[in-house]
């Protein structure tokens, strides 16, 4: 038998070399599942299979893993590195296999009796050829690669045909010795691993491939059978004086317009466009905080991802990294302005369903629309959308738009989906965003393009290395324990009927709309660009010497190092020096040398441009730059007072900037950026006052840079407040315009470069903010508001606060 199965061994060695790629998930399975390299290791597949095993092996050996078909010794006896749950299915279906799973495994055990410091690691990995997930009703042609332990003829027709597409998926090492000590050493504890070991592979695979697809109008039409659509045509019938027939036909013609045509062959040839992708403009991926997606998947979770939205290119990006990572790439919520011809059939065919960008009037598109999302739901797909709705063209998140989040909701209130629903907050950073030239006309008024296939054909024309782009996963967000704590009478409002929408469901939408894009930015990732947009931004004339633009970004670095925004959040492992030459071989920053050392600036229309770059970071340094700029302004003041000031002003930057902490957090940030800034030498202490460093010292002028990251912000606020000061009665419309106006004048009289500086949407936030917090009240709204006008103007410069007044008169 021995000699049978290296003979095998060899056999298969070279074919696989040939035509299997292996793709290991995690990529650094070592690292990532703390593998130990002292202990033992098993690796425990689901099928006894020669071509498998041989697939590992090649892997192992570029990992630094053992090989599989090396034997292991364990208490002096020879026992294999590899066991399976399945038997063989092996020429033409003999039966061949070695002995039972459970029998191998009940002798790894009672290994562990014999030897106390003995602790095997049984490593759950699973081999997959290809990501097809089949079809409720397979075809004939379709059912080849459709088994899930084929034989021998089946096997060779996959490394044939999906060689190329095969992954290797390494799970979290289990421990015998600790299984053992738990469970006991039997026949128990054996059965108890082959049970877990089976719904493992079983979730595992539906993780990977997703569940079988359905037919296309036989989902149409089990859609339009659910009482709530039966309800939905009965009143389009009676509103509109239609038959049922043709009601019922127009339900169907909306569905053929909303649904996708999800196909694994598209999504492999979308990978081999992907990679020449990324490999032509970018430099690499940094993915983060992914292992907490797929142990969310493996656990049974109904995934919904719901990214940032900086760019099309976020579609592509996201799937791209989930099909990677193991995931089986979503269900991806579009705007019907991208289903224009040949895009829409190609992206419906990866994925892609179509919404129109309002509902409003259209009651059957509504119930059809929601029905489709819950069927999505029912049947165990993956979905992504985004909550902002569309593209920020300011680099800011946009306040969320809640339609989608509600229906979420609605499927749960419907008791549509019988797996936890987990909401995955996703944060997607580019160093260079293709549509950034487009985004500022757009913000200056030229009128948006309409997409269409030439306008696709001229961005791919222009395609250049663009640096790295960056997929950081926020911490998710359970559907269930999120209302349980916001609404705990939901499950009041269950019914499968009838599609609910009780009181408290749009304020615990907002709510949730909220948390998400809170824990978007909470996984925010610094970058060489980023951090060199928000140096020069707030220097004069926007130029630094490289000396003092490198120092500069090592004040930042050291700053969310020693006080990390969030757990999530991620921060280059490289140094301030070759952050900035990374960020000048991206040719967006003007280098001169004039004898004595290099002088880095934005120059024109650069200067606009990298105002998104900054503002997709300003959250992480909004209150160090607060506390600097109270620190400046008010030469030496207690730690109290700042306290004071700092706790006034902060729920208006919380609200636009998406800040998470609450009270006792901001404490906590407080105390722990004051302690920072101290250590660096930026704030020094005279008895109980805080003061600032003697004028020409270079941390002087640290401490500046880092205060102006939130001028421009206080500048807005004061805009307002001073006209609400002098006239409490203002409305709201008029003082948006207003404000939006003086703004614009502001920005001309002071060099102020960032489009978002008059945009009236930042203004809504603010005045909402006020709004919410009591400073619009008729009773105690004017002396409140007056107070926080003070607070936040006495932080500005003189000519700033001058212009101010002079138009507000």
């Amino acid at each position: 038998m021995a000699e049978r199965k290296r003979w095998f061994h060899s056999l298969l060695e070279l074919p696989v070399r040939l035509l299997v790629k292996g793709t290991p998930i995690p990529e650094r399975p070592v690292e990532e599942h703390l593998l130990d390299p002292e202990k033992p290791i098993v690796y425990l597949l689901k099928d006894d299979s020669h071509t498998d095993k041989v697939a590992l092996a090649r892997r192992c050996k570029a990992l630094g893993l053992p090989d599989p078909f090396e034997p292991l010794q364990i208490d002096g006896r020879e026992q294999s590195r590899v066991i399976s749950v399945e038997k063989a299915s092996r020429w033409l279906n003999s039966d061949d296999a070695g002995l039972p799973f459970r029998t191998q495994v009940l002798g790894i055990l009672e290994a562990h009796r014999r030897s106390d410091e003995l602790d095997v690691q049984i490593v759950p990995t699973g081999v997959y050829w290809g990501r097809a997930p089949g079809k409720e009703k397979p075809s004939l042609l379709a059912g080849l690669g459709d088994k899930s332990s084929p034989n021998w003829f089946r096997k060779m027709m996959l490394v044939l045909l999906l060689g190329r597409d095969s992954f290797i998926r390494f799970s979290k090492p289990v421990s015998l010795r600790q299984m053992a000590d738990d469970f006991g050493i039997n026949d128990r504890t054996a059965h108890r691993i082959v049970r877990v070991a089976r719904v493992h592979f079983y979730r595992q695979r539906l993780m990977v491939t997703g569940p079988r697809l359905a037919d296309r109008q036989a989902m149409f039409e089990q859609i339009v059978a659910t009482p709530a659509m039966r309800k939905a045509i009965a009143e389009e019938v009676q509103a509109k004086s239609k038959s049922e027939e043709d009601a019922r036909a127009e339900a169907i013609k909306y569905l053929d317009e909303i649904a996708a045509n999800y196909s694994s062959n598209m999504i492999r040839v979308v990978d081999r466009i992907m990679t020449w992708l990324w490999n032509r403009i970018y430099r690499g991926i940094k993915v983060s905080n992914a292992e907490q997606v797929r142990s969310l998947a493996q656990s049974g979770h109904e995934l919904v991802y719901v990214p940032c939205h900086r760019s099309h290119m976020d579609y592509l990006l996201l799937s791209y990294v989930l099909y990677y990572e193991g995931l089986v790439p979503p269900h991806i919520a579009a705007g019907v302005n991208l289903n224009f011809w040949p895009a829409g059939p190609l992206f419906r065919r990866g994925g892609a369903f179509f919404m129109r960008r309002s509902f409003r009037g259209n009651k059957l598109y509504s119930a059809v629309f929601r029905e489709y999302l819950a069927l999505l739901f029912q049947k165990g797909y993956s979905v992504e959308y985004f909550t902002e709705g569309g593209r920020s063209r300011t680099g800011r998140l946009l306040p969320p738009k809640t339609g989608m989040l509600a229906m979420t909701v609605q499927t749960l209130l419907r008791g549509g989906c019988d797996r936890p629903i987990t909401l995955v907050p996703v944060y997607l950073g580019y160093e260079h965003v293709m549509e950034i030239g487009t985004y500022m006309k757009e913000l200056k008024g030229k009128r948006k393009e309409k997409e269409s296939a030439w306008q696709v054909l001229s961005a791919v024309r222009k395609l250049r290395n663009f640096g790295l782009g960056y997929v950081n996963f926020g911490k998710p967000i359970s559907l269930t324990n999120f209302m349980n704590d916001k609404a705990p009478e939901w499950r009041d409002s269950i019914n499968e009927l009838e599609v609910q929408k009780p009181s408290w469901l749009t304020p615990t939408v907002n709510q949730l709309s909220q948390q998400v894009m809170r824990e978007i930015n909470n996984a925010g990732a610094l970058n060489p660009i980023n951090l060199c947009a928000l140096s020069l931004l707030c220097a004069e004339q926007r130029s630094l010497s490289r000396k003092a633009l490198e120092a500069q970004i090592a004040l930042y670095l050291e700053l969310i190092r020693q006080v990390p925004y969030h757990s999530q959040t991620t921060v280059p492992e490289e140094d301030a020096k070759a952050l900035v030459s990374h960020a000048i071989e991206l040719d967006k920053f003007s280098v001169v040398e004039d004898g004595i050392g290099e002088i880095i600036s934005l120059e024109g229309k650069n200067a606009v441009l990298m105002t998104y770059y900054r503002n997709n970071i300003i959250h992480m340094f909004a209150l160090p730059s607060l506390i600097a700029s109270c620190v400046l302004r008010h030469r030496q003041l207690s730690e109290e007072s700042l306290y004071r000031t700092v706790s006034e002003i902060y729920p208006m930057l919380k609200a636009e900037l998406f800040m998470d902490w609450d009270e006792e957090g901001l404490k906590q940030q407080f105390a722990g950026q004051l302690n920072a800034l101290e250590n660096l030498g930026l704030i020094t202490r005279k008895g109980e006052l805080l003061q600032v460093p003697e004028h020409r010292s270079s941390k002087r002028n640290q401490l500046i840079l880092l205060a102006n990251i939130i001028q421009e912000t206080l500048q807005r606020y004061t805009i307002t407040l001073a006209q609400l000061t002098h006239n409490p009665g203002l409305e709201r419309g008029q003082l948006e315009s207003s404000s939006q106006k003086i703004a614009e004048r502001l920005a001309s009289l002071h060099g102020i470069s960032a489009p978002e500086f008059f945009d009236k949407k930042v203004f809504s936030i603010f005045i909402s903010s006020l709004r919410e917090g009591g400073y619009m009240d008729e009773a105690e709204g004017p002396a409140k508001i007056k107070s926080l006008h003070q607070t936040i103007s006495m932080l500005l410069a003189t000519e700033v606060h001058q212009t101010i007044d002079e138009a507000v008169a």
